[in-house]
């Protein structure tokens, strides 16, 4: 057996040092990620390592940050935060959401499936880009955390890839080192049996009992906005043109306003009050409602918004477009201070407008829901105001002396004018990369790049879509592979297996080569381990005179068992911004589907291939 040195030994070191830390999460994943190719940097210096094309430098620890998997993933996520910046999205949700009649069950698990069934015969990564915008958008609608989907998302997607030769790029690969090197040929279905057989195993437990090991994680934003329910006095002013207009009540209520409650039509000096029967909407008329802020958003992002922040007397129109069009709009709630100067106030006189440059969508008082329209309401201390306006207006309401920001609470309004846009972006983007007309790295940034300079989303935007973990972890997941490889750890681990089970049944070989394969491929690349075992599996057949279809397709199932850990597998980053995950959870729902799949596979192999 190959002899440990010092920098092989030290290799070993800083890879379990940097999972324990991953998993404790005492420190942030980038820190320790950044410390980890720090020390790798300084092991390779201090004790060079010679390999076949020359000494390992610092240049080959940094190069995984330039990696392709890399870049597609980190323009993947400014593709997904362009379709939920635009709610291209939402209609299909609802739509799904009204099919099933609002169970959750029948909402996502179907989905999953479908999901597990593509990924049999499509790339795993377009697929999941795919359905991820339309999960999420499934679970705010039936007011689920995303934390609860996302990660069986990408589980189920890996499942079904492990069931087919074109399920992902490892079985492939696989399978063409065992036609090189051997006689055996695996056609498209050839362990499609035995593939089912663990892949349903494994949809049982990610479908049932998984979800439950999920922590519902949010931002803290969005637990208070999820948690609140708060009604805002507003006021909708219809002018010619406006989609209200000859608009009939039925029923005593609008159905173009069914997210909202109607409390006063004001027609010139006549207050109409409900119920409302038989009144028809028509311009001149204003409609004060009581609303949430979700609704009073989506009246703002619609395609033909029914509300316009010029059309209240506020600010003119001509200015409130100019800054739609030019920026995206942002809304935020502010406090009325004490002794502040809006007191005893009208929104006209306060002169709220022409100081801040925001306009006052809606008034929220905690003591009584006032029957008038809401540029006649009086201030007082206390009172929560609505407010909109581009970013820059409404970071500079953090100095005004006359309102508290709450800074959880801003939060942009989707571009949903521009949602055709985004769509057609998105759709191109999959199709292209799963058909492999376009390698999807190519068609991640010309995407990426079509969702920005289309007005989909801003720079900004799609910088803040940038989660600093995955680039951290990928990077550093990619240097200790090199490390791995270069010192001969690798070579050690697998060597180590041959010699360690010597005299053992195939049963027991088997069980032990996927056991091994399952846990390196959660720190390796999938790819990286199977090309490493491929060699020592048509080794290991070939010394106990049996056919290699078993070892072979034994490499591959384990290959694909990339659940434990964020980097072992391209879907998991992809899911770990939007899910809000973090290490641990990978770990406490990953770990115990992949020593189930170990499991199942220990006891079905022998029996399938007669061992």
């Amino acid at each position: 057996m190959q002899s440990i040195d010092i920098a092989m030994a030290l290799t070993f070191l800083v890879l379990a040092s940097t999972v324990v830390l991953y998993a404790v999460e005492k420190y942030a994943i980038e820190l320790v990620a950044l410390g980890s190719v720090a020390a790798f940097v300084v092991i390779f210096t201090l004790f060079p390592v010679e390999t076949g094309s020359g000494r390992v430098t610092t240049d080959d620890f940094l190069i995984g940050f330039a990696n392709p998997a890399l870049i597609t993933v980190i323009c993947l996520l400014i593709i997904g935060q362009g379709m939920f910046q635009t709610d291209a999205l939402e209609p299909t949700a609802k739509y799904i959401v009204k099919w099933t009649r609002g169970r959750s069950a029948l909402a996502i698990l179907p989905v999953l499936v479908v999901v597990a069934l593509l990924s049999a015969f499509l790339n795993n990564t377009p697929v999941v880009v795919m359905f991820l915008p339309i999960l999420s958008a499934v679970a705010a609608t039936l007011g689920r955390s995303a934390a609860r989907v996302l990660m069986p998302l990408s589980f189920m997607a890996i499942l079904g890839g492990m069931t087919t030769l074109i399920g992902s790029s490892t079985n492939l690969l696989v399978a063409n080192y065992a036609a090189q090197h051997s006689d055996l040929r695996l056609s498209f279905f050839s362990f499609t049996p035995i593939g089912l057989m663990i892949a349903a195993v494994g949809a049982v437990y990610v479908l049932g009992p998984m979800p439950r090991l999920l922590k519902a994680r949010k931002t803290m934003a969005e637990e208070i906005q999820g948690s609140s329910g708060k009604q805002f006095i507003a006021q909708i002013a219809i002018g010619y043109g406006h989609p209200l207009v000859g608009v009939e009540s039925v029923s005593g209520m609008f159905p173009a306003l069914k997210d909202m409650t109607v409390r006063l039509v004001q027609r010139g000096e006549q207050p109409i009050l409900p119920p409302f029967e038989n009144l028809v909407l028509q311009p001149g008329d204003t409609v004060i409602v009581a609303a949430t802020r979700n609704a009073l958003a989506n009246a703002l992002a619609r395609r033909q918004p029914i509300m316009d922040p010029g059309a209240d007397g506020q600010a003119d129109t001509t200015e409130s477009q100019v800054a739609q069009a030019g920026s995206s709009m942002t809304l935020a709630e502010v406090v009325v201070a004490p002794a502040s100067r809006l007191m005893g106030r009208t929104l006209p006189q306060s002169g709220f407008y022409p100081e801040t440059g925001c306009v006052v969508m809606g008034i929220q008082r905690r003591s009584r829901m006032p029957r008038m329209a809401m540029n006649d309401i009086r201030l007082e201390a206390g009172d929560v105001l609505l407010v909109a306006g581009n970013d820059d207006r409404i970071g500079r309401l953090r100095g005004n002396r006359d309102v508290l920001l709450l800074d959880w609470s801003t939060a942009e309004v989707p571009r949903k004018v521009y949602a055709p846009r985004a769509l057609a972006i998105f759709a191109a983007v999959v199709g292209f990369a799963a058909t492999g007309l376009v390698p999807i790295v190519t068609c991640a940034i010309a995407g990426t790049f079509a969702m920005v300079a289309l007005g989909c989303l801003n720079v900004r935007q799609a910088l803040r879509a940038v989660d600093s973990r995955i680039f951290m972890l990928v990077g550093a997941s990619l240097a200790g592979a090199v490390a791995l490889e270069t010192t001969g750890g690798a070579n050690l681990i697998a060597s180590g297996l041959v010699e360690g089970l010597a005299g053992q049944s195939p049963a027991v070989l088997l069980s032990a080569l996927f056991f091994i394969v399952m846990v390196l491929t959660n720190f390796l690349s999938n790819n990286a381990a199977a090309v490493l075992f491929t060699p020592i599996a048509l080794n290991m057949a070939n010394q106990l005179g049996l056919p290699p279809e078993a070892f072979i397709v034994c490499l591959i199932i384990a290959a694909n068992c990339s659940f434990a850990t964020p980097i072992g597998y391209q879907t998991n980053l992809i899911v770990m911004g939007p899910g809000h995950y973090r290490f641990s959870d990978f770990l406490r729902a990953g770990v115990p589907l992949a020593l189930i799949l170990w499991l199942t596979f220990s006891l079905v192999a022998p029996w399938y291939y007669g061992l």
